[in-house]
């Protein structure tokens, strides 16, 4: 038995815009901290735990992932999520799917299937075949935020999601239980106002990626997070020797030298919960068993944290 360990993100940027975001970040954040890890308390698998707060995350309209998703650059809704059971080794996902509420829930119910990645069309097929509710997460913050990007032909690189306003962006959760497994979820929104078709990090274990010795959710520039194949290096790198914190160092200097601009959360087998970033901000929270904190204040710039078992 050990103690279960819960850490959450909702995305990286450059800047929080002034204290009054920094406190509603906070406060949900820690909500979904509080609402989660009763469930691992109880003996509850890290897999249903990473699940439920995704959920919530995906419900919150404050973060790019289900409710509150940015647009694409035809105006549509395009969503992906992906899981991973690091116990069994089981990755599924969706990518690009549409008019749902929480895809984490399709992954999931993906994570014993023959075909365990789908992507739009096959997604459609999955929620007539669950059943699932049709349901619109547009808000009417992204409509304005689309209409008024589509009258510059979408200049800006990407919709406030890594940029200029904190707590957009990407959703994660890594979980590790009572009986020493280990999950991870991720889902996101896409960047805003990309190409029809555009994959995101989210669904591939370049982005989120466990096995029975750490788990990893990426956030940020979803381009770099693919490029370094960044969740399923770090997780290498602990399962070959290195503790969590020397393999989040080592990633995130080879990231940084290479100009990346994205962050990360994670846990290991050990119970070390571990984050980093290259970029100023990662709006990220966590529960040790003992108490709640964040990485909301962290200094600008390139760093890497762990937080031992023992700590």
């Amino acid at each position: 038995m050990v103690k279960p360990k819960l850490i959450i993100h909702g995305g990286a940027g450059n800047s929080l815009a002034g204290k009054g975001t920094l406190m509603e970040l906070r406060k949900s954040l820690y909500s979904v901290l509080e609402a989660v890890y009763p469930l691992l308390q109880q003996g509850g698998t890290a897999k249903a735990a990473v699940v439920k707060g995704c959920q919530l995350l995906e419900d919150e309209p404050r973060f790019n992932a289900g409710t509150g998703s940015v647009l694409q650059s035809d105006g549509q809704i395009r969503m992906s999520a992906g899981l991973m059971d690091g116990s069994t080794h089981s990755f599924s996902g969706v990518i690009n799917v549409s008019r749902v509420k929480n895809p984490i829930d399709l992954a999931l119910a993906l994570q014993t299937a023959d075909d365990r990645i789908l992507s739009d069309y096959g997604c459609a097929e999955l929620v007539r075949e669950l059943q699932v509710p049709i349901y619109n997460p547009m808000t009417d913050k992204r409509l304005q935020e689309w209409m008024e990007e589509r009258k510059d032909n979408f200049q800006r690189k990407m919709a406030n999601v890594v940029a200029e306003e904190a707590g957009r962006g990407t959703i994660g959760v890594v979980a590790l239980d009572s009986q020493g497994r280990l999950a991870v979820g991720t889902s996101t929104g896409g960047k805003g106002f990309e190409k029809i078709g555009r994959v995101s990090d989210s669904p591939m274990p370049a982005g989120n990626y466990a096995n029975e010795y750490a788990g990893i959710s990426c956030t940020g520039i979803g381009e770099d997070i693919i490029d370094e194949c960044f969740a399923a290096r770090v997780v290498v790198r602990v399962t070959d020797g290195l503790t969590l914190r020397e393999a989040l160092e080592r990633s995130f200097k080879e990231a940084t030298d290479r100009k990346r601009d994205f962050a990360a959360i994670s846990i290991d087998a050990k119970g070390t919960i571990g984050w980093g970033k290259a970029c100023d901000v990662l709006v990220a929270a966590f529960h040790d068993g003992n108490k709640i904190g964040d990485s909301l204040e962290a200094e600008p710039g390139t760093q890497v944290f762990t937080l031992t078992p023992e700590e």
